[in-house]
């Protein structure tokens, strides 16, 4: 039982508990050592942070199942965080539109202090839990709410946590404290033991980095689960730029193993969607058609193609990169 009714704070000086406030023994003298060998000791800590992520994939694949009911619902995703935490969850929720074509405003950023904290620091508002409990005010029964603290206790994140919770929202918490007091209040604590900093409490660091990993595999994750890719390309990308017309033409002859020249026809009549093109050169049928069958799937090409080819939905070519760039190359 999830127990959301206690509104204390252990005292903000208490850093008990917290791996990553302890002092890490294998860096004691880096202010001795040449620059040679004071990289090389933040690598091989850096080293440290995946296996530590691993170690919590089942929580993560949780949190993705909630992600992807959440977003299937027509619910929202929300990122609450301070500091580094919290930029960190401002990149990875402005990078998803652009990247999966989903809608603006699906997943949400939260940082304490807003725009201002972004660029510069306001170490104050992470204590401010009235400004936590405030930015949570529009989450909704059947969002998801995702806050981030490297020591589990980020007063901000946790009171937003709580109102999202009465609000009637699932909640988690990615920390790198696996002892977090807050543990049992939410659904699921993803608490990745990165162990103590090159530089004590310098939590950008390590425990930034784990934050980074869990967050890109949950939104990725849930992208994939929700049919925005199709095997490992970003079909759900709409051109906006050349850049975007080149990357978008490689995706379509990786996917079909077809020429430049036809995937480029076929982008043009689908009016620059990338999935109407794919679906149409797949399943071999007029652009519209394509584009309607994409409506009956909420823009699954994988599922589109099995209404349209019910018998043989085809394999992803096993296509080099290097002969779609001799491709592009030899058309250009």
């Amino acid at each position: 039982m999830i127990d959301h009714t206690n509104n204390a704070i252990p005292p903000l000086c208490d850093l008990n508990g917290a791996p990553t406030e302890e002092r890490n023994l294998r860096t004691v003298d880096i202010d001795t050592q040449p620059t040679i060998d004071l990289v090389r000791v933040i690598s091989q800590e850096d080293h440290r942070v995946p296996a530590a992520v691993a170690a919590t994939l089942p929580l993560i694949a949780t949190a993705v199942d909630y992600a992807v009911e959440t977003l299937r619902a027509g619910g929202r995703m929300h990122y609450f965080g301070a500091g580094t935490s919290g930029r960190l969850a401002v990149i990875d929720a402005a990078e998803l539109p652009p990247t999966y074509g989903i809608e603006p405003g699906r997943v949400i950023a939260h940082h304490a202090g807003g725009r201002d904290a972004l660029l510069q620091a306001v170490e104050e508002v992470e204590d401010n839990m009235e400004l936590g409990a405030r930015d949570a005010a529009e989450v909704r029964v059947g969002d998801f709410a995702i806050g981030i603290s490297a020591s589990g206790r980020t007063p901000y994140v946790i009171s937003a946590l709580r109102v999202a919770a009465r609000a009637g929202a699932r909640t988690a918490l990615i920390s790198s404290n696996p002892a977090s007091p807050y543990a049992a209040e939410v659904d699921v604590h993803i608490g990745v033991n990165t162990g103590p900093e090159v530089v004590m409490g310098s939590t950008r660091m390590k425990a930034g980095t784990a934050a980074k990993l869990v967050l890109h595999s949950i939104s990725t994750a849930t992208m994939v689960r929700l049919g925005l890719t199709y095997s490992n390309l970003m079909v759900a990308l709409n051109v906006t730029n050349a850049k975007l017309r080149v990357r978008v033409v490689r995706m379509l002859m990786a996917a079909t193993g077809m020429g430049r020249t036809g995937c480029e026809r076929a982008l043009a009549e689908s009016g620059g969607d990338t999935r109407v093109a794919l679906v149409s050169l797949l399943g071999e049928v007029p652009p519209r058609v394509a584009a309607a069958t994409l409506r009956e799937t909420d823009g699954s090409v994988r599922e589109a193609l099995r209404l349209l080819l019910p018998a043989n939905v085809p394999d992803v070519p096993d296509v080099p990169d290097v002969e779609v760039d001799a491709a592009v190359d030899a058309a250009d």
